[in-house]
């Protein structure tokens, strides 16, 4: 009884040693001005879901993430089993040997082993390359888990020996292993920002971002040491996928080392010897990651924060950022062209400017205003939308939504470009826009609320969805049509099925190998569609073989920069590339004798 003592006290004293430490690190941690607990119900949801009933794992990859949830579900049903086992080295007990709950927590036993060979399987015969390297740590825990529940299964004193023991060892090495996160997930899960990829304002005039220690907040700390190293993040992610330097998952472990050697107090800057300030520029912030984390980490926040840090104290230095940056500031827009442009093609096409008394304030965008192909959206759209007797109207003077300079880390441009188009759409009496680009409505919609806006802002897909049935269905006789999600209206907004709804009555809607709420990226987004990519396989081109490999002879885009970005992708890998059409220019054909 001693000697069981004895054990148990260092057993525990070596678990609280580490995990007092990482929780006095999280509470160190800057306060997260932007962190509201209210409202609850999402977050009640969001934590039987994805935690109680594992249903992101399982949905993610099903077969590896059921056998995770029973490793979850088994160790919560552990929980007073192991109480029990303990008191019984001591002549207690809480339940009788014949009790439902020990019967029950025995066939738990044997799914958990079951489940955690297969799982090892997995992991040091199939060895997918996103787990990362081997590891004696995996092998270990996963070797323990076994013994305790085989253990558990088979009577007698030497089992219960051995099941104290491998639990006793068991205990300690958890806050020092990324199994740290069977405590820490559920918390993470729980307090989650709300919003998908939001950019957390900055707290004031003394905030830059992420520039050192000191600016991690408690939320980011938490984050950092409740990483699995599942890799789901590094598997999804555009950047890492096409040979960048970028991972997402080391940009978590990365925050992680850095709070270990340095603290959550340190002046020392972030990006250094454990963040990269190249991987981080490299980010589209597609979503890919956060959205396939099974444990509630938000890695947006942190790599936009990162770039913040590097953008508004000058690190950061690149000849096209600088060009781009200069050319919003100037011209109002990212590419650099006069207002004048804009109201030459308002003026020769007719668009009505916006008076207050029609449905819509149609928002152009730069890529609307200024580029050919995002102007032959624009005018597809209004055909429609005149067939369709929708009333609308342009802004008389409009400026980039900003979208590119707040993902790349210039808030202080950001914050002009917002203010001056909230003010316009003040005078003009608009509450209702709507927009051929997700990454305006993303920004105006979401970003601009940080302004005090709360402005209604719909994509033409919601609005061509809407009223489908009330234009031509005119089949292009089974041709295939394979559509590319947009991430910021896939991921971002949960849009799926109305892009395709359009595209239905003209053709067959086909998917490539990686779409919907998987869909590849295809490289603007984060601003990189202005800095160009210097590094591996263009992710635009990776995406337009998946597209051409489906054999669909259109491709169907809902984003004016994946038009833009797949036109050029598609000649590339293809000598006779699919037509590449926007949605509206579908619908627009439906209209059209001869299909259009």
């Amino acid at each position: 009884m001693f000697a069981l003592a004895l054990l148990l006290a260092l057993s525990v004293s070596g678990f609280l040693l580490r995990f007092v430490a990482v929780v006095r690190i999280v509470r160190a941690s800057r306060k997260d001005a932007d962190f509201r607990l209210r409202p609850l119900r999402p977050r009640i949801k969001r934590f039987v879901w994805e935690v109680l009933l594992q249903g992101k794992v399982i949905r993610e990859r099903p077969w590896p993430g059921l056998a995770h949830a029973l490793v979850f579900w088994g160790f919560c049903a552990f929980a007073l089993a192991t109480l029990d086992h303990l008191l019984r080295g001591f002549g207690l007990a809480l339940f009788s040997r014949e009790s439902l709950y020990l019967r029950v927590v025995a066939a738990f036993a044997a799914a958990v082993a079951v489940a955690i060979v297969g799982l090892a399987a997995r992991r040091f015969l199939v060895r997918p390359k996103w787990l990362g390297p081997l590891s004696w740590e995996s092998g270990l825990i996963a070797a323990l888990i076994f013994v305790l529940m085989v253990t558990y299964l088979i009577p007698g004193r030497l089992s219960w020996w051995l099941h104290t023991l491998a639990l006793l060892i068991f205990l300690p090495l958890i806050p020092h292993t990324k199994h740290l996160h069977l405590l820490l997930s559920p918390v993470t899960v729980f307090l989650m920002r709300p919003g998908f990829s939001r950019i957390p304002p900055l707290a004031g005039e003394e905030d830059f971002g992420l520039v050192a220690g000191r600016d991690l907040t408690w939320i980011d700390s938490l984050q950092a040491y409740t990483c699995v190293e599942c890799g789901r993040c590094t598997e999804h992610c555009p950047a890492q996928n096409t040979g960048k330097l970028l991972d997402p998952k080391e940009i978590i472990l990365g925050a992680r080392r850095y709070l270990n050697e340095c603290g959550p107090a340190s002046e020392t800057p972030l990006l250094g010897e454990h963040l990269k300030m190249e991987a981080a520029f490299q980010c589209t912030t597609c979503g890919a990651c956060e959205y396939q984390c099974p444990v509630g980490i938000q890695h947006l926040p942190v790599i936009v924060g990162l770039r913040r840090g590097a953008v508004n104290t000058g690190r950061w230095e690149d000849e096209h950022g600088t060009r781009m940056f200069l050319n919003l500031e100037r011209s109002g827009n990212p590419l650099g062209f006069s207002h004048a442009e804009r109201e030459k093609f308002i003026q020769k096409h007719g668009l009505p400017l916006f008076d207050g008394a029609q449905e819509y304030c149609l928002w152009l965008g730069c890529m609307g205003s200024y580029d050919q192909q995002g102007r032959e959206i624009v005018l597809a759209l209004v055909e429609v939308l005149r067939h369709l007797g929708v009333s609308f109207g342009v802004l008389r003077r409009e400026k980039c939504s900003g979208d590119a300079a707040r993902r790349l880390g210039n808030d202080l441009l950001f914050e002009e470009l917002a203010r001056t188009n909230l003010e316009e759409i003040r005078k003009s009496g608009a509450t209702r826009l709507l927009s051929i680009c997700p990454h305006c409505v993303r920004t105006i919609r979401g970003d601009y609320r940080d302004f005090g806006a709360n402005l209604e802002v719909e994509h033409h897909s919601e609005l061509l969805a809407r009223f489908s049935a009330r234009l031509p269905a005119r089949s292009r006789g089974g041709e295939k049509v394979v559509f590319h999600d947009a991430c910021y209206l896939g991921r971002y907004r949960g849009l799926f099925d109305q892009p395709r709804q359009v595209i239905e009555p003209w053709g067959t809607v086909v998917d490539p190998r990686r779409g919907r709420r998987r869909g590849f990226c295809c490289g603007a987004g984060g601003g990189l569609f202005f800095l160009g990519e210097e590094q591996g396989t263009r992710v635009s081109v990776e995406r337009a073989q998946e597209l051409v490999a489906t054999g669909a002879g259109v491709v169907g885009a809902a984003c004016p920069f994946c038009h833009s970005m797949l036109r050029d992708a598609l000649a590339t890998v293809s000598g006779v590339p699919p037509a590449l059409l926007d949605i509206a220019q579908i619908a627009a054909a439906r209209l059209r004798p001869g299909h259009g």
